[in-house]
C-alpha cells in the first residue's frame, strides 16, 4: 500500500558523525577507488533514505590497501515518527450487503495492528477510481542500529567484485568478500553502533601501517578518524590526500626533469600504498641506447616506476619508486628496486641487438607460419592484401604507391621480434627502430608505428602522408575481410574491434578532410578478396555500419541530431566537407529565418513528393501573381551568389543568402495556389518549386530543422 501522505509529527534528535570502516587484507589496487566509492554511495544513500541523514550532511570517503571506509558528518540515532495516511481496502471489499466489516477487513486491521478500530474510525474518500477506506496514523521512524544493518549488508552484496575469496572466520564460519576481513568499527559519535558484518562484530579498534605502526588504534570518536590514523597509525586514509601527496612528490624529486606519470599509473600506486615515500633510484646510462618506449613500459607496467624525461623528452638513467616505508636510512630501498629492473633492462638490450641482426625485409616469410584467420589465411597474406590496397590507394591521395607499398609491406614485420614477442604493446614501435636501423625511408619506418593510429577514442592520427594511406589499407582490410566471413558485430561482442576500425577510418577521412569517397575505399578494400570464396562483398553492409558509426561520431563532438539528419539526408561517402557543412547548417539554424524556411522547405517536400518527375523550365509568361513573379525574380539573383559560395565551399555565406528568401516565400504561399486547376500554372508553379528546393538544399536537408 502505498502512503498517500507523509508528514513529520516529531522532532530529530541531535545528529552527529558517523564512521563505518572494513579492516581488510590487501584489497585489488585496481579496483580500490571504485569499491571505495560503491561503499560510501551505498550507506549514504541507503540512510538519506529512511531520513536519518541531516540536511546538510555531507560524506568522506576514506580507502586504502587496507581499509574501506565512510564517514557521514551529521547521522540521527533515529529518524522522526510520521503520520501516513494508508489506504486499507476498497469499499466494495471491506463492507458486506449489510455493511458491516467483512473479513478481508478484519485481516486487513489486524496486520496493521489496527484491530481496535470500527468502520467509524476509517477515513472513506475516493481513491481515483472508486471509494476506499483509509487511516491515518502515527509510524516510528527508523532507529540507526537496524538501518545502519540493512544498509551495510545491502552494500556489501552489491559492491562491484569481480572476483569474491572464500574464507573461514576463526569460529569456522565460511565468509565470502574480496578479501579476508579482520576488522568492524561503526561509530556515531563516541558510541559504538551495534552492528556484524561479514561474521565481525562492530567496535572501536582498527590497525595502522603494517610496518611504521604498533599495536591496536582505539577510535576515540567518529569525527577524528582521519586524523587519529595519521597521527597514531601512520596512514593517510583519504585516496584523493594520497593521491595528490604522491603527485607532489614526485615532482619534487624530479627536480627540472618531466616525469612520465599516466593516470592509472598514478591510481594503481596510490592503491598500493598507505604512507606514501618517494625515492630516487638510478639505472646505468648504457641502457639508454635500448629505445627508450621499452624501457618506460618495463618500468610502468611491471615495477610501476615513474620514469624521467629531460625537457626534450629523452629519457633519463633514473627514475623515482613510490614505497610504503618512510625512513632516514632508504639505501636498501633504492638499491633493491635498482636491483630489480636491471635484470629486465638487460633483458630489453639483449631482444633489441639481437632483433636488429635481421633486417625486417627478411622477417617477412615468418608471417606465412602465423594464421590470422583459417578463412583468410596467413598474417603474410593479410600483408600482402594490405599492400595492394595501399598501392591502389595512394594516388587517389596524392602518395608515391612505392613508397606506400613498401610501407605496408614491412608495418607488420616486426611482430616476429624478440622485442615484441616480450612486449606485444610495443608492435608498430619497434618495427619503426627497426626501419631505421635498416636504412629503410623515414615515411616507412614512420608509417610501421603510425598506421595503427588511432588505437582508441581520443587518439593521435597519423602524421605523415604514407602513413595515413597505411592505416587506412590496415583498418579497411580488417573491416571488409572479418564482415566479409560472417564475423559481425553483435551487442557488445565485437571480438575483431570492427566497431573501432571504422571509427578510426571515418576520423582520418573527416579530420584530414581527405579527398576520398568511402565507397571507392572500400571497393578497393574488397578488389584482394574477391578471388577468395569465403568471402562475401560486404559492401552495402559496411556503409550502413559505418554510417550508424558516422552518426554517433558527430553526436559525441556536440552537433545535434537534426543537424546531422539535415547534413546525412543522402547518405553522403564523401566527408572531406562534412565540418564545414554541419557547421554551416548551425549557423543558419541560429538566423530569425531559419525557422519559417525549414518549415516552407518541409511543405515544399511534401508537394514535390506528390509530383514526381517534374522537369519542366520556368516560364516566366504563365506567372499570374505577383507573389511568384517576386519569388522568381529573387530566386534568379540569388542563385548565381549561392553558387559562387558552394564553388568556394562557404557554406555559411551560401545559407545566409538564401535566407533572404524567407518573406518573398512566405508571400508565395500565403498568395499563390499551387495546385490550380490550370494545368499550364500548376506545371510552372512546380517547376519554380522545383528551382527554389534545389537551391535552398543545396548544403543540407533544411527540412530537417523544422519543429
Amino acid at each position: 500500500m502505498k502512503p498517500t501522505s507523509l508528514t513529520p509529527v516529531s522532532p530529530l534528535p541531535s545528529a552527529r558523525p558517523l564512521l563505518v570502516e572494513l579492516f581488510t587484507e590487501e584489497l585489488p589496487p585496481k579496483s580500490l577507488a571504485n569499491l571505495a566509492q560503491a561503499f560510501a554511495d551505498g550507506l549514504m544513500t541507503r540512510l538519506a533514505a529512511c531520513e536519518l541523514l541531516a540536511p546538510e550532511a555531507s560524506y568522506k570517503s576514506y580507502a586504502t590497501p587496507r581499509r574501506l571506509a565512510i564517514v557521514i558528518s551529521q547521522v540521527h540515532a533515529s529518524a522522526p515518527a510520521k503520520e501516513v495516511r494508508e489506504k486499507v481496502l476498497p469499499v466494495s471489499v471491506a463492507l458486506d450487503s449489510e455493511g458491516q466489516a467483512t473479513a478481508p477487513l478484519i485481516k486487513k486491521l489486524a496486520a496493521l495492528k489496527l484491530s481496535h478500530l470500527t468502520i467509524t474510525d476509517l477515513e472513506r474518500a475516493s481513491d481515483g477510481k472508486n471509494e476506499a477506506f483509509f487511516v491515518t496514523r502515527t509510524v516510528p521512524g527508523a532507529e540507526l542500529p537496524n538501518a545502519l544493518q540493512t544498509a551495510l549488508d545491502e552494500t556489501l552484496a552489491q559492491l562491484p567484485i569481480a572476483k569474491t575469496m572464500s574464507y573461514q572466520r576463526p569460529d569456522g564460519a565460511s565468509v565470502q568478500f574480496v578479501r579476508p576481513v579482520h576488522g568492524l568499527v561503526a561509530l556515531h559519535g563516541e558510541d559504538i553502533v551495534p552492528v556484524t558484518a561479514l561474521g565481525l562484530r562492530a567496535g572501536r579498534t582498527t590497525l595502522g601501517h603494517r610496518f611504521l605502526s604498533t599495536g591496536e588504534i582505539s577510535l576515540s570518536d567518529a569525527q577524528h578518524y582521519a586524523s587519529t590514523l595519521h597521527d597514531k597509525g601512520r596512514v593517510l586514509a583519504s585516496y584523493s590526500a594520497r593521491r595528490a601527496a604522491i603527485h607532489a612528490q614526485l615532482l619534487a624529486c624530479a627536480g627540472n626533469d618531466q616525469v612520465l606519470m599516466p593516470a592509472a599509473l598514478l591510481d594503481e600506486v596510490t592503491a598500493l600504498v598507505e604512507w606514501p615515500t618517494v625515492y630516487v633510484c638510478h639505472f646505468e646510462e648504457e641502457f639508454l641506447a635500448v629505445p627508450q618506449e621499452c624501457l618506460i613500459l618495463t618500468m610502468q607496467t611491471n615495477q610501476k616506476y615513474f620514469a624521467l624525461t629531460d625537457t626534450n623528452g629523452r629519457l633519463q638513467a633514473r627514475f623515482l619508486v613510490v614505497s610504503n616505508l618512510e625512513t632516514a636510512t632508504p639505501k636498501e630501498i633504492i638499491q633493491g628496486n635498482e636491483r630489480v629492473v636491471r635484470p629486465r633492462f638487460a633483458d630489453a638490450k639483449f631482444f633489441f641487438e639481437q632483433d636488429k641482426k635481421q633486417p625486417l625485409a627478411e622477417r617477412l616469410p615468418l608471417l606465412g607460419n602465423v594464421i590470422y584467420h583459417h578463412k583468410l589465411g596467413s598474417q603474410l597474406q593479410r600483408v600482402e592484401r594490405i599492400q595492394a590496397i595501399a598501392t591502389q590507394l595512394a594516388p587517389l591521395l596524392g602518395a608515391d604507391p612505392l613508397l606506400a607499398a613498401r610501407a605496408a609491406y614491412l608495418a607488420k614485420a616486426d611482430l616476429t621480434t624478440a622485442m615484441v614477442g616480450e612486449f606485444p604493446e610495443l608492435q608498430g614501435t619497434m618495427g619503426m627502430y627497426y626501419a631505421r636501423h635498416d636504412g629503410e625511408p623515414e615515411e616507412v619506418g614512420r608509417a610501421c608505428t603510425e598506421h595503427y593510429q588511432p588505437r582508441f577514442a581520443g587518439d593521435a592520427l597519423p602524421s605523415a602522408l604514407i602513413s595515413t594511406v597505411v592505416a587506412l589499407a590496415d583498418k579497411v582490410e580488417t573491416l571488409v575481410g572479418i564482415w566479409g566471413i560472417g564475423l559481425v558485430p553483435t551487442g557488445e561482442k565485437d571480438p575483431f574491434a570492427l566497431r573501432r576500425h571504422a571509427l578510426g577510418v571515418l576520423r582520418i577521412m573527416l579530420e584530414k578532410a581527405l579527398p576520398l569517397d568511402l565507397t571507392t575505399l572500400l571497393q578497393i578494400g574488397y578488389a584482394p578478396f574477391a578471388s577468395l570464396a569465403e568471402v562475401t562483398n560486404p559492401l552495402p553492409a559496411l556503409l550502413t555500419f559505418c554510417a550508424d558509426r558516422l552518426r554517433g561520431l558527430l553526436r559525441e563532438r556536440g552537433y545535434q541530431i537534426d543537424e546531422i539528419d539535415a547534413v546525412l539526408r543522402d547518405a553522403p561517402t564523401r566527408l572531406d566537407d562534412l565540418t564545414a557543412r554541419l557547421d554551416a547548417v548551425r549557423a543558419f539554424a541560429a538566423l530569425p529565418e531559419a525557422n519559417a524556411l525549414a518549415a516552407a522547405n518541409k511543405r515544399i517536400t511534401n508537394i514535390l513528393k506528390k509530383s514526381p518527375g517534374n522537369t519542366f523550365a520556368v516560364q516566366p509568361k504563365l506567372f499570374a501573381e505577383n507573389a511568384e513573379q517576386v519569388l522568381h525574380a529573387q530566386l534568379e539573383k540569388l542563385t548565381p551568389i549561392v553558387q559562387t559560395h558552394l564553388a568556394a565551399n562557404r557554406y555559411t555565406e551560401a545559407l545566409s543568402t538564401l535566407a533572404h528568401l524567407r518573406l518573398s516565400v512566405d508571400a508565395f504561399f500565403e498568395k499563390v495556389m499551387v495546385n490550380s486547376e490550370d494545368e499550364a500554372l500548376r506545371t510552372n508553379r512546380l517547376a519554380l518549386l522545383t528551382q527554389l528546393h534545389t537551391q535552398m538544399n543545396c548544403i543540407a536537408d533544411l527540412s530537417k530543422l523544422a519543429a
